[in-house]
């Protein structure tokens, strides 16, 4: 695997150790300007359609349960066969995973434009093209640091934290736009084109590189994808670095999940329901992405993993005064807050996390993270919307938030003092250097 870092990494090796990383030098690199957009435009595309399909589905039956299970639907395929479906990603070439994911999810989006589909068929379709989602992420996040090296990867990794934070916010407002404005299938329409796009810009300008795993050490797949779990929860500092993941997110999602009903219930500034809403679930998206990119480009590296357990228990702490019920404008500035904490520390955990992994399991390692994430978040907003149906929301938001506190500080009690050696991962990821 020493040939896999042929051509921009080498270059940098020379110069980044006495320059510092910065957003041109990163955008410099060909390959992965041509990876962000494909990226940014595929994200678009698909939030896009979550929100159409929601609107689609509530015009034809006018039922708010068939609406919201539209759109949970996103959720299965990464909850269910996530970790087997990323495992595709070590098997084969990421480039030609990523244009085959593309096409897959072009085509079965491509149904949902056939007029006078039952509701349970639209269902299915979503359903089959969320499958093509685990392995393409898996293959993308596995690629990510052939691509821009070592140095240069908590930097991208946070560009790309922002950009999905950005994507999402653009691809619901776009979607719900479209859908209610004209039809859901000109933003069903429009997927459909940025799968295309998306998969045309990875055949230009990603390289085709061997896959992770030869065809001659090949077994089977759900084994392959059980090594994946394996590794993760069985090294020390890929365990503790995937538990403060897990429960930073769901400690952090449940304002933005109850941010309708919150609203709905009214906020003692008066603000008007859509406004209300709209500050706090923004308000979480909006600090990610300023967290993320501040605390990569400012803070040294070396000091970002020492921050993280400071992160990890403020992401919770900041929410527990929404305890009292202030203000939607109070609410969204500490939801902004813990966001801020959260996207500072995820390019650190993220980064850390791929530069450990050996090459061979990096695609089903980031498809058990990326599961784990996404079960992480459906758990959270599950366990919050049933105390919600008794309680009333600040209480329960609060009480969360107080627990996730104490959760946290158990957890970081343990933190590591540095990610592990590369060395320590069960297949030497020294056969193929990150640098």
């Amino acid at each position: 695997m020493a040939n896999d870092l042929e051509g921009p990494q080498q270059a940098q090796k020379a110069t980044e150790g006495d320059h510092p990383i910065t957003f041109r030098g990163l955008f410099a690199l060909r390959e992965f300007r041509f990876v962000y957009t494909s990226m940014l435009i595929s994200w678009v595309g698909d939030y896009l359609t979550r929100a159409a399909v929601t609107v689609l589905i509530y015009q034809q039956t006018r039922s708010v349960l068939l609406s919201a299970i539209s759109f949970a639907i996103g959720y299965l395929p990464w909850i269910t066969l996530g970790p087997v479906l990323s495992a595709l990603g070590d098997r084969y070439p990421y480039r030609r995973v990523m244009i085959a994911c593309d096409l897959f999810r072009m085509t079965a989006v491509a149904m949902l434009l056939i007029p006078g589909l039952p509701v349970a068929v639209l269902l299915l379709v979503v359903l089959l093209a969320g499958l093509g989602g685990p392995p393409a992420q898996a293959a993308r996040s596995a690629q990510l640091p052939l691509v821009v090296g070592r140095e240069r990867l908590t930097l991208a990794t946070a560009v790309a934290t922002t950009t999905g934070q950005a994507a999402q916010v653009a691809g619901y407002l776009l979607g719900s736009a479209l859908a209610v404005g004209l039809t859901p299938r000109v933003a069903v329409g429009l997927d459909v084109v940025s799968f295309a796009v998306s998969a045309l810009l990875i055949a230009i300008g990603v390289r085709l590189r061997p896959a992770a795993v030869a065809p001659a050490h090949r077994r089977h797949l759900l084994r392959e994808t059980a090594e994946g779990f394996q590794l993760v929860f069985g090294l020390p500092v890929l365990r503790s670095i995937a538990i403060v993941v897990f429960s930073t997110i769901a400690f952090s999602i449940v304002p933005e999940s109850l941010a309708a009903s919150w609203a709905a219930e009214g906020t003692p500034d008066g603000l008007p329901q859509g406004l209300a809403q709209g500050l706090i679930m923004g308000a979480g998206p909006l600090g990610v992405a300023i967290g993320g990119l501040l605390f990569s480009r400012l803070v040294p590296a070396e000091r970002r993993w020492q921050l993280v357990p400071l992160l990890a228990v403020v992401t919770p702490l900041v929410l527990v005064p929404a305890i009292a019920g202030p203000p939607a404008v109070v609410v969204a500035g500490l939801v902004a807050l813990s966001g801020l904490a959260q996207g500072a520390a995820l390019p650190a955990l993220n980064a850390s996390f791929a530069l450990i992994l050996p090459a061979s399991h990096r695609a089903r390692a980031f498809g058990v993270m990326t599961s784990g994430i996404q079960a992480s978040q459906f758990l959270a907003v599950l366990i919050t919307g049933v105390l919600s149906e008794r309680f009333r929301i600040p209480l329960v938001v609060g009480v969360w938030s107080i627990a996730g506190t104490a959760l946290m500080v158990a957890i970081v009690a343990f933190w590591p003092k540095r990610p592990a050696p590369v060395a320590a991962a069960p297949t030497p990821a020294r056969a193929e250097p990150a640098t």
